[in-house]
């Protein structure tokens, strides 16, 4: 039986924002991956994800037990590369 967490994912400009049900197993990856799709962000932007709530960045790997808790506000920021 899977755990879910309910949690706030949000794009940065705070133009998209939605209220979810996430398995705790999901990682990272999966939660910007989803966005993108969801949300039609720019597939050739590299992104990262930052749990606002605690102010940590989550790696692709990490999975949500470990990273957040319910009601946490996740950000997904687009990695800005200087040229």
């Amino acid at each position: 039986m899977s755990q879910e967490i309910k949690l706030y994912v949000r794009t940065a400009d705070q133009t998209r924002r939605a209220e979810l049900d996430l398995d705790a197993s999901s990682t990272g990856a999966d939660i910007i991956q989803a966005a993108v799709d969801n949300w039609a962000l720019p597939a050739d932007t590299d992104y990262t994800l930052v749990n606002t709530t605690t102010g940590k960045a989550l790696a692709p790997g990490d999975d949500l037990s470990k990273a957040a808790r319910p009601g946490d506000v996740l950000e997904v920021q687009p990695v800005l590369v200087a040229g």
